[in-house]
């Protein structure tokens, strides 16, 4: 049997403080290879090392993942800010020029939380620095203290528009889901649907309207636990559908044979 490869953003972080490395989450590749049912690769999120030409070869689809830096706000021109908090230009060098490649050839991604943010961003939208100094919103960000459940426990509903494809999807206008994340959505970018929304306003799904291809992207975190729960499950079964189809329909999708 063939397994597609699944290119996962990676993050630059420092080990112990000092010790620069590419990291990616243990939960976003056992989404990929136990749900998604496809090769999951960490790609190092710098222009120096890999070039987005070569990503769209390599690889038949892209999990966008969350991640502590934010997208610098130049790329959405506006003058960065203490609120905006900490920056990886190396990262926004690398995944806006490639949501906005796949939008293109179609070829499939599945933004998360960071990810979805960069989807809005590479489409020509804008973010709010911090959307718990809005007015009538609420306070979005992981909770400080607690075990790892207790961090990714649902918090909050989002509610899907009546029509759009995240109900159908999941079969439901009204879901729960955890929240981790301290920006959001200020002005969608071009194409960009808002599909699903907190509460308090906050969009929480998008897609790009058009696009021949899948572009999910939810601002919560479906990997937590994405074998069992039934909102993360449906989203990755068929982000796997559309990379397993990119890799038969495509002379550029790649495989690889598992003995």
């Amino acid at each position: 049997m063939r397994r597609p490869i699944v290119g996962i953003i990676g993050n630059n972080t420092l080990l112990n403080d000092e010790y620069p490395v590419h990291t990616g989450g243990l939960m976003n590749s056992m989404a990929v290879a136990q749900v998604a049912g496809c090769m999951p690769v960490v790609i190092p999120p710098d222009p120096r090392l890999v070039t987005v030409a070569e990503l769209l070869e390599l690889f038949d689809g892209f999990v966008l993942t969350g991640g502590r830096p934010n997208v610098h706000p130049e790329e959405y021109g506006e003058p960065a800010t203490e609120a905006h908090g900490a920056f990886d230009r190396s990262r926004d060098a690398i995944t806006l020029p490639l949501v906005r490649a796949c939008v293109n050839r179609g070829q499939p991604f599945f933004g998360i939380c960071r990810g979805f943010q960069e989807v809005n961003v590479a489409m020509g939208g804008a973010l709010h620095p911090e959307i718990r100094e809005l007015p009538g919103r609420m306070n979005h960000r992981m909770p400080p203290d607690g075990t790892l459940e207790e961090k990714f426990a649902l918090r909050h509903t989002v509610r899907f528009s009546e029509n759009g494809p995240f109900r159908k999807l999941l079969g439901a206008t009204e879901v729960m889901t955890n929240t981790l994340h301290g920006q959001g959505i200020k002005t969608p970018g071009n194409n960009i649907v808002i599909d699903g929304w907190a509460p308090d306003g906050t969009p929480e799904a998008i897609y790009v309207e058009g696009a021949p291809g899948f572009t999910l992207s939810v601002q919560w975190h479906p990997e937590y636990n994405a074998a069992n729960d039934p909102v993360s499950r449906p989203l990755f079964e068929a982000f796997g559908e559309a990379v397993h189809q990119w890799a038969t329909s495509s002379g550029t999708g790649k495989t690889v044979r598992i003995a």
